[in-house]
């Protein structure tokens, strides 16, 4: 067994090798090829739960499975708010081939198919991109994003002023040149937005972003909004698993979930990641109608970047050889 820290997976996961498995993973859970049962969770009273994700990917020939606990809470006191570990097994024996630090993967993993939908789904004109968050998913979200589109202008929205000159500086140092803004000053007419937020009421709506917009949310918290209800039931509407999505936290968006409830969404009006990169729906349908794409993580997308790591790992040595 092959043990790889937060710094190995940092290094070993390369972007590009990435974007390229999970659009792999994305179509192989569409079309049947994936095995991807439901996230199962532990509440751990109020304040946290412990999630365990468990996938395969038949093309990308991976067996995997994250453990991951997500404590809301733990930004009041600068501890990452989720937390995870990847274990990753032999598809034809079942022996366990490598355990991994999980954080940076869910960080990237996510950022990745985010990518993904912008390419995708964006107006060919987008010219403004706004991440709302401060956290490892907004950080991964700008770079991952930000090659997407000729973007002119690139904003980071912040609650904490501090928090956002910090991450803006980071992105400096990472070849990617943002400008510090409030959260409605980042989002004013911005044609792609990427929210990453633990925001418990909704941030991006009808009025706030350019016509034709692509928002992407990847907040996920118990009872959490970033979209409001309004600009959701107007757009085309984009998951990485329909059934998934649109089942109760902590399975899948509640807001999502909420909407189809009642009526306003019918599921079969929504696509499918997977679907628009094979072609089976169309992407973007029309310049004017906003689109969204709400995802809630789903394991086939550790699974492809675990395959990622472990295949770099392999190449070069990398990591500590264990028994256990």
């Amino acid at each position: 067994m092959r043990l790889l820290d937060r710094a190995a997976v940092r290094a070993l996961l390369d972007p590009d090798a990435l974007v390229e498995a999970v659009a792999t993973a994305m179509i192989d859970l569409s079309t049947g090829r994936a095995s991807v049962p439901p996230r199962v969770a532990a509440r751990v009273g109020e304040i946290g739960l412990l999630a365990a994700m468990p996938a395969y990917s038949g093309t990308l020939g991976v067996v995997a499975a994250k453990l991951l606990t997500v404590y809301p809470g733990n930004g009041a006191v600068d501890r990452p708010s989720h937390q995870a570990v990847i274990a990753v097994f032999a598809p034809e024996d079942g022996s366990l081939r490598a355990l991994m630090d999980g954080d940076v993967v869910t960080a990237d993993r996510t950022a990745a198919a985010s990518a993904l939908s912008v390419r995708a789904l964006a107006r060919s004109d987008a010219r403004v991109l706004a991440v709302l968050g401060t956290g490892p998913q907004a950080r991964s979200h700008a770079l991952f994003v930000a090659p997407t589109r000729p973007f002119e202008e690139i904003r980071v929205g912040g609650r904490d002023p501090h928090k956002v000159a910090d991450l803006v500086e980071d992105l400096a140092r990472q070849g990617v040149v943002a400008r510090g803004c409030t959260i409605d000053g980042a989002l004013r007419d911005a044609d792609v937005v990427c929210a990453a937020t633990s925001t418990l009421r909704p941030l991006v709506d009808l009025e706030s972003v350019a016509p034709g917009a692509h928002v992407v949310s990847v907040g996920y918290v118990p009872e959490g909004r970033e979209v409001d209800p309004a600009l959701l039931t107007r757009s085309q509407l984009v998951v990485e698993h329909r059934e998934t999505a649109l089942a109760p936290f902590p399975v899948g968006s509640n807001d999502l979930a909420e909407l189809v409830a009642r009526g306003k969404i019918h599921p079969d009006a929504v696509d499918e990641l997977g679907e628009i990169l094979c072609g089976l729906r169309p992407g973007r349908t029309a310049d004017d109608q906003p689109t969204v794409y709400k995802s809630v993580g789903v394991a086939v997308q550790d699974a492809a970047a675990a395959a990622v790591v472990l295949a770099a790992a392999e190449r070069t040595g990398a990591g500590v050889e264990l028994a256990l």
